[in-house]
């Protein structure tokens, strides 16, 4: 499977080269842009780690190979004319040189990525000074004070539906996303574990 898809890169439109993006596999923020010759890619599909040919070093280069940033592959996808790559990964730390998360700046993505970015947030307050942090002190526990929020929240949104307030409705679905993410961070669910389920219920 993984040939076939390699034999059908068009690598002489770009003298051996075709350009690859890679994009966050939870938020779909782009992180990187960088360039695959047929050797790269066949490193990328057998290790299931991002490889690129760096031309300024003339080499195969794993991403990560010096810093362990490494970018786990999710899915790998062409373009129409079969000339360019499109890579969803994980990555294990910041992407760019400069420390960022995406070579395209550190910015919060916006729209639905934004979730992802408030997940990972939630997450790094694990462990925090419960007292610093309304986040920290759910996460502290005990883990039915956060149930309890998630199920206060959904009264409440409901209610917003019947009142037909859009403001209050957009205010109290916002409040239950948020802590509905903070008890999924509290048992060790991933929002795309979540996602996971919806997609398969689609098929």
């Amino acid at each position: 499977m993984s040939q076939d898809f390699i034999n059908q890169i068009d690598f002489e439109k770009g003298a051996g080269l075709t350009p690859a993006i890679i994009q966050d596999a939870s938020s779909g923020r782009v992180l990187m842009l960088g360039y695959m010759n047929k050797d790269a890619l066949e490193q990328t599909f057998d290790t299931g780690k991002v490889t690129f040919f760096s031309r300024s070093k003339n080499r195969l280069w794993m991403k990560g190979e010096s810093s362990g940033n490494v970018l786990d592959v999710v899915r790998i996808e062409k373009d129409c004319d079969q000339d360019a790559i499109l890579i969803a990964a994980n990555p294990a730390g910041p992407t760019c040189h400069e420390g960022t998360q995406s070579c395209f700046g550190d910015e919060a993505p916006e729209g639905l990525g934004f979730l992802s970015y408030l997940e990972n947030l939630i997450e790094g307050r694990k462990g925090a000074d419960p007292s610093t942090s309304y986040t920290a002190k759910l996460l502290a526990g005990p883990l039915n004070k956060a149930a309890q929020k998630v199920g206060e929240e959904g009264v409440e949104t409901a209610l917003a539906v019947v009142s037909e307030d859009d403001a209050a409705l957009k205010g109290e679905a916002a409040d239950l996303l948020y802590h509905l993410l903070v008890v999924l961070a509290a048992r060790d669910i991933e929002l795309m574990d979540v996602i996971s389920v919806l997609q398969e219920r689609h098929k």
